[in-house]
């Protein structure tokens, strides 16, 4: 059997094996030095004061003389002597005792230092140098084992998502190289901690005697699938995330995405190491995300976000409601890559522009059924709802900041009547322009109808069509039209009842007419204000006020 057979078939026995065997031997070696050291100590010449009877028992005859001696010259009573025989025999068992003790443990200290001189030219028990275990073995050794497993060696990649691949040494020209490196592990190893090997097994992770082409080792890294674009997925920090009621911390995702310079780093020495495996995940050879779970930052920014979330804003549009709440608040909450919590401004405004589009009527077309029971399309006029959508969004903001819950109507531009329906509720004055009709609503019920006189189409002063809302009520003032270079004004027109609703058009009475409704208004119309009989005009005037929408259409 060759030399390296050996060495491999010694590498290969089991730690308990050699650990079994040497032990052996130093046991071996302390009963043999202890039955030494007793024998020598029994067969001391008889004048040398220690013996061993036949019953084991230590005595010294040139004491007992002695004291026989003492006993009868002095008188001293036979009691008396047996005392001092049996303390004398007790100090002479302490005293061999002692020097057992002193031989056993110096057999045990020659034994430790023996077993340390071994270790000199050895390796520890249970040692492994990257990954292998070399149990006790010689530099050679180990040398040997290496050298015969360059033939055929593979580094297995160990990926994050349970895949592996594979980087042979043939590719990169792998070759083993003798040097001093094993040496210098060995050094580096204290003999007389030998024994603390024992319970701490040495794991060496270190470089090893080899060469490989660095250039083609590049090249095959290139080439690994893990390395593709398409195969690596980006890691996602950990981060706050919204769950019922609050937001909770969402652990962070380490992905796939290779760290190029770690990982390359990382097989590098791997293979310098001669190590068969490497665990990409363990040895981080992926992008780690900015921040884990336990990060103090995460935690903060969680609780900045629930901090908003007090807050609950019930938005009245009678008989209709909208409720901005936990829920609503948290998807305007946002925080960024640096976990800086943020309000999203543009989504609060956009949920007020929902609100808008939902609930304004303001400029809008409306589809109204007239007093004759016919259905016309009404576009046009200044009345209608609309919110005042800067102001909202300021009062809104308050809202949530200060964890406010109220129920309130949001702020408005613009007001109308209802939310259900037409905007302008059951009191109102419809004008019908093509049939010259007035009527006036309270509360659903007509109280007056009448004809009109509306303005002139033929000279482009029509009554527009469009919901208005009156402006004001007057009584008893003059209608004037432009005013002349001269100072005089080009019309004049008293008037008892004056309700203004577009700009300087409105209802008033007109006692210079002898006659109202037909087609008086086409060439004989006012200049764009509704004329009503002066028998009627109070009554008009007594059942409106400011604010009464006005609904015009043809």
């Amino acid at each position: 059997m060759s030399n390296s057979e050996n060495s491999r078939e010694d590498i290969e026995r089991s730690s308990e094996e050699i650990l079994e065997e040497t032990m052996r031997e130093i046991r071996d070696d302390l009963q043999s030095s202890s039955q030494d050291d007793v024998s020598n100590a029994s067969s001391e010449e008889d004048d040398g004061v220690i013996r061993l009877d036949d019953n084991e028992e230590f005595y010294d005859r040139a004491e007992d003389e002695e004291d026989a001696y003492l006993s009868e010259e002095d008188g001293i009573e036979e009691d008396e002597l047996d005392e001092e025989e049996e303390e004398s025999g007790k100090k002479r068992g302490k005293k061999k005792a002692l020097i057992v003790l002193l031989v056993i443990l110096g057999v045990l200290a020659l034994a430790y230092l023996g077993t340390a001189l071994f270790f000199t030219k050895h390796f520890f028990f249970y040692t492994k140098i990257n990954g292998t275990e070399f149990s006790a073995e010689t530099v050679s050794a180990v040398e040997s084992y290496m050298e015969e497993q360059v033939e055929g060696y593979e580094l297995t990649l160990e990926e994050i998502d349970g895949g592996t691949e594979t980087i042979v040494g043939d590719d990169i020209d792998l070759t083993y190289v003798d040097g001093k490196e094993v040496d210098d592990l060995l050094k580096d190893q204290n003999p007389l901690l030998w024994i603390t090997a024992l319970w701490d097994h040495p794991d060496i992770e270190a470089p090893v005697g080899v060469e490989y082409d660095a250039d083609k080792l590049n090249e095959v890294i290139a080439g690994l699938k893990c390395m593709q674009a398409e195969e690596q997925v980006a890691p996602q920090s950990a981060r706050p995330v919204f769950q019922e009621t609050e937001f909770v911390i969402q652990d962070e995702v380490v992905g796939s995405q290779i760290d190029t310079e770690k990982f390359t780093e990382a097989v590098n020495e791997a293979i310098s190491g001669f190590q068969s495996t490497l665990d990409m995940e363990a040895e981080e050879c992926y992008v780690l995300p900015a921040f884990t779970a336990d990060a103090p930052e995460v935690a903060a920014a969680r609780d900045a976000m629930n901090s908003y979330l007090g807050a609950s804003i019930t938005y009245d549009f009678s008989p209709y409601t909208e409720v901005v709440d936990s829920a609503v608040i948290s998807q305007w909450v946002t925080v960024d890559d640096s976990m800086n919590v943020t309000f999203n401004q543009d989504a609060v405004r956009a949920y007020i522009q929902e609100l808008a589009n939902k609930y304004d009527t303001y400029g809008k077309n409306r589809t109204i059924v007239t007093s004759r029971g016919n259905t016309v399309e009404v576009s046009g006029g200044s009345y209608g709802w609309q919110i005042d959508q800067e102001a909202e969004y300021n009062a809104l903001i308050a809202n949530i900041q200060n964890a406010e819950t109220v129920t309130r109507e949001p702020q408005y531009a613009r007001r109308a009547a209802s939310h259900e329906g037409n905007d302008y509720g059951g009191s109102y004055v419809e004008i019908d322009l093509t049939n010259q009709h007035v009527w006036v609503y309270v509360n659903g019920q007509c109280v007056v109808e009448t004809d009109c006189v509306t303005g002139n189409p033929q000279e482009g002063n029509g009554t527009p069509q469009g919901v208005y809302s009156i402006a004001y009520k007057q009584m008893n003032t003059t209608l004037r039209g432009p005013k002349l270079p001269d100072g005089t004004y080009e019309w004049e027109s008293p008037v008892t009842y004056w309700m203004p609703f577009n700009g300087g058009i409105g209802l008033h009475d007109a006692p210079w007419r002898s006659a109202f409704g037909g087609n008086i208004y086409q060439g004989g119309g006012s200049h764009g204000c509704v004329n009503l009989p002066p028998s009627v005009a109070g009554t008009v005037y007594n059942n409106i006020q400011a604010g009464t929408p006005v609904v015009c259409h043809y």
